[in-house]
């Protein structure tokens, strides 16, 4: 009777270790995809602090202290991840990023989806280097930031493109578009309404919709 009382309580006590190890597996997981988030933040923050110093006073000015003070990250933060300034410039542009967040696919091609698709562009851009920093990406002429145009900007150019010529295969866009000059409209745009005026990206994407669509509706 004893022993039968006994592996009933074991018996009973089984799925409740199960589910405990369960629920601390699951804040274990939790707490990690945390700290990756937080790690990836952080090295987004030292990525676009960077590219506004070269941006503002050349690659020369780069340093972890002037970083640290542009950013909000600590110097301590900083030497953790990099030995000096020069490994922190290596890593930094060589750094995986994220897939585009822009996704075309769903999107008809028409006036108000071209509107939102401008919009999306600045607010990727602005999340993940900074309108300013597009501008020095896409000048550097040796080839230093190309990690970050093959993995930020290509694939946003690529998702505007399939957009237009969508548009074009339905007869909404003119045929003939010149897809990479229209690409290149739209990014230079984006930059001098960043930097020259108080326009926000939402009003800045309809005034180019209004511009865009003269040229390019059938």
């Amino acid at each position: 009777m004893e022993q039968a009382t006994v592996t009933a309580v074991a018996s009973a006590q089984t799925p409740k270790r199960a589910a405990q190890r369960a629920q601390s597996r699951a804040h274990i997981q939790a707490h990690l995809q945390r700290g990756e988030r937080r790690r990836e933040e952080t090295d987004r923050k030292i990525l676009q602090a960077t590219l506004q110093i070269v941006a503002s006073q050349g690659i020369g000015a780069v340093t972890i202290e002037e970083v640290a003070r542009r950013s909000g990250v600590a110097k301590t933060t900083i030497y953790r991840r990099y030995r000096n300034t020069d490994d922190m410039l290596h890593r930094l542009r060589t750094m995986q990023w994220p897939e585009s967040i822009l996704d075309t696919a769903d999107l008809e091609p028409n006036r108000g989806n071209l509107r939102r698709m401008l919009e999306s562009i600045t607010s990727q851009f602005d999340e993940e280097i900074g309108l300013k920093a597009v501008g020095v990406v896409l000048s550097a002429s040796n080839g230093y930031f190309e990690q970050i145009v093959a993995q930020v900007i290509q694939p946003v150019k690529q998702h505007v493109s399939d957009f237009f010529i969508r548009g074009q295969q339905a007869g909404v866009f003119r045929s003939g578009l010149d897809l990479g000059f229209i690409f290149a409209t739209i990014i230079g745009s984006m930059m001098a309404n960043h930097a020259l005026t108080e326009e926000t990206s939402a009003s800045w994407a309809v005034k180019m919709t209004d511009l865009l669509w003269t040229m390019i509706a059938a």
